[in-house]
């Protein structure tokens, strides 16, 4: 196997960074996670001609949350993003806090041409925006907004200014897919950076007929339409894999495909497999996620990772696959993952995880997990992951002394976050509210 680190005279060329990001799609999504209702091929070959990680996690059991934490390579509550904020200019003032650099800043100060398509989330006035942020071009969403003319847009090709898309046969998946395939074509000679957050598969559920008829025996209409939803951004994924392939540059190119959070199965019928809770809850399934990474000649294909990783892992993983090594003045709380999968380091990534979503916090050391959840009445159990995934059976009682030791552990962890700098009205809800199509969603 070639050699991950540094890059030698051969590869003249630095890697190219592309990362697909989903939402609110449940752990037992997708055909790499076992499911057989759904196609999603294209998805699918990454895992296939990369590796596939059965315990990758994100930091937030929310959207804004996890961009944040994804695009730092820290925990999002070191700097107070612990809930969604960013809504379009003349919104809220809240966003990713301006003293935090990017994975868009990193890479471009190492000369990469980057790009970010699809939903931002990250705050909606001038400064906040993905061109503030140290990405060339922004096409996409503020914040959540509907799949068809979505109200809080921008095109910085055009103009910086959030504006309504008037086009009534625009589809954001579509639209991401053919913008991500131009900005290639354009950017083909320079080592890039593509961040490709879709808003599929949040609500509100919407697919054009070209999808849906894909789906014609599903008979419940939302996970026809759910359905229909994956299927485009499958195809989305298959367009940018396919045009890798034709500049020749997939071989140099290191993949990343994760979801933001579990699935608000209510509310979308997505399924989080074994896992128990969902999207806005401390358990497996509200951070537990589909994961996979592929680069093809530096990391093996078809293989299974069984050690917790986590999304704050991209930006170091990414940074070291460059040939950049993160500086300790970064403070990240991401790891590069490179020795780990190639099996040069036979340990594990994270010995202990931390999550903290207001009320709600988990810690995972080994195969122990102490969780307070909504769903649980925020009162603290103790579970053994390797035994129970579902996270079934209490032992605090048993174990009272693990449970002792890890609620100090996250006690100390606790103590290093900033205080959140808004509170988050889904706190307060479990089922979101009904709204109107065209509403902008900020859950």
């Amino acid at each position: 196997m070639a050699s991950l680190w540094p890059c030698h005279a051969a590869d003249s060329r630095k890697p190219n960074i592309v990362i697909f990001l989903s939402d609110d799609v449940g752990y037992g999504e997708y055909g790499f996670q076992g499911n057989t209702e759904i196609p999603t091929p294209n998805i699918d070959s990454i895992a296939q001609n990369g590796i596939r990680f059965t315990q990758g996690y994100v930091s937030g059991p929310y959207c804004s949350p996890t961009r944040a934490g994804l695009l730092t390579g820290r925990y999002q509550t070191r700097f107070g993003h612990e809930f969604n904020g960013g809504g379009p200019a003349g919104g809220n003032n809240f966003g990713l806090p301006l003293t935090e650099k990017t994975m868009g800043d990193r890479f471009k100060a190492l000369g990469y041409d980057t790009v970010a398509i699809g939903k931002w989330h990250l705050g909606g006035p001038p400064n906040f925006l993905p061109m503030k942020r140290g990405f060339d071009e922004f096409y996409g969403t503020v914040a959540n907004t509907a799949f068809f003319r979505p109200r809080a847009f921008v095109d910085s090709r055009k103009s910086d200014a959030v504006h309504p898309i008037e086009n009534e046969n625009f589809y954001t998946t579509d639209a991401y897919a053919e913008r991500a395939v131009d900005w290639i074509e354009r950017h083909k000679d320079q080592p890039f950076l593509l961040y490709l957050p879709f808003n599929a598969q949040h609500n509100p559920l919407q697919a054009t007929p070209k999808y849906l008829d894909r789906f014609p025996t599903i008979p419940d209409e939302r996970r026809r339409t759910f359905a229909a939803m994956m299927s485009a951004m499958d195809d989305a994924v298959g367009r940018v894999l396919s045009k890798l392939r034709e500049i020749r540059q997939e071989e140099n190119t290191l993949i990343w495909f994760f979801s933001d959070n579990g699935g608000p199965t209510q509310a979308t019928t997505s399924k989080n497999g074994p896992l128990r809770g969902v999207k806005a809850t401390t358990l497996e399934g509200g951070v537990r996620v589909p994961f996979c990474v592929q680069w093809k000649g530096k990391l093996p294909a078809g293989k299974t990772y069984e050690h917790a990783i986590i999304q704050l892992d991209i930006l170091p993983t990414s940074l070291a696959a460059a040939g950049v090594k993160t500086e300790p003045s970064w403070k990240l709380d991401g790891v590069n993952l490179l020795p780990f999968l190639s099996g040069e380091n036979k340990g594990k990534p994270h010995e202990v995880l931390y999550w903290r979503f207001g009320e709600q916090w988990a810690i995972r050391k080994g195969d122990w997990k102490l969780v307070a959840s909504r769903i649980d009445g925020r009162e603290p159990r103790l579970f053994n992951l390797a035994e129970d995934i579902g996270e079934s059976k209490d032992l605090k009682a048993a174990r009272s002394d693990k449970a002792k030791e890890l609620k100090a552990l996250w006690d100390a962890w606790n103590a290093e976050q900033e205080n959140p700098r808004w509170r988050s009205p889904a706190l307060r809800r479990i089922r979101p509210r009904r709204r109107k199509p065209e509403a902008i969603c900020i859950s």
